[in-house]
């Protein structure tokens, strides 16, 4: 069941979505703040994001740009803001697609439908990864040659090989892994990202793939 995080403060808008949505079999959550949008996208790992951008607490461009440094979950705006600046911004800052409000609930399931075709277009793509001599098969947990990851290698490895080219911050990393009481616990990624390229870089001690960024985190180079 394809999950869809509604990011909204308006109870009649929040209302119908959640109906219509659940009507087509979609898992539905809901959240009515850009901060507890970004807690859920984390936590409950929605499958697609749909975000008004006008919320009582954080701009919804502020929160798209929040979810674009670590994640890629298709999300598509839902705004009465009908102009074009708007709009580009929104896609600038990584949104992938707009609609507004007022809308036609048909026409708005078909977007997220060609979106959420799209997004699964992308994920095949970068299911298959090269890393030094290594292929890594993200779908099947399998690398080539038969090398094994422990559980907690894949997580890290995932997170970094689905956003490619992308700063991920050490907290967000150690939020994701491990929990949001071991954001300080730096020495876990040390050791864990150490293991890593011992794995899959040609040579550990001068990695090209598995990236250090001093002072901020870890970045994936294909």
């Amino acid at each position: 069941m394809t999950r869809i995080l509604v990011v909204d403060d308006e109870p009649q808008i929040v209302r119908a979505l959640r109906i219509n949505l659940a009507a087509r079999h979609y898992d539905v959550a809901v959240a009515t703040d850009g901060a507890s949008a970004l807690r859920a996208a984390a936590d409950w790992r929605p499958d697609l994001i749909v975000l008004d951008l006008g919320l009582p607490d954080l701009d919804g461009i502020e929160v798209i740009h929040g979810l674009r440094a670590w994640t890629r979950i298709p999300i598509v705006v839902l705004s009465g803001r009908a102009g074009n600046r708007d709009k580009i911004q929104a896609l600038d800052a990584g949104a992938d697609d707009y609609v507004t409000k007022p809308f036609g609930i048909e026409e708005f399931l078909a977007r997220i439908r060609a979106v959420s075709r799209r997004a699964a277009v992308q994920e095949a793509e970068l299911a298959r990864v090269r890393i030094g001599d290594r292929t890594v098969d993200l779908t099947g947990k399998t690398i080539s040659g038969g090398l094994r990851l422990t559980p907690t290698e894949w997580h890290i490895l995932e997170i970094l090989v689905r956003n490619p080219g992308k700063l991920i911050p050490r907290r967000l990393l150690l939020a994701e892994v491990w929990g949001s009481g071991h954001v300080k616990e730096t020495h876990y990624l040390r050791q864990y990202m150490a293991q890593l390229r011992k794995k899959l870089e040609r040579d550990p001690a001068h990695p090209v793939h598995l990236i250090t960024e001093p002072g901020m985190g870890y970045r994936f180079r294909p």
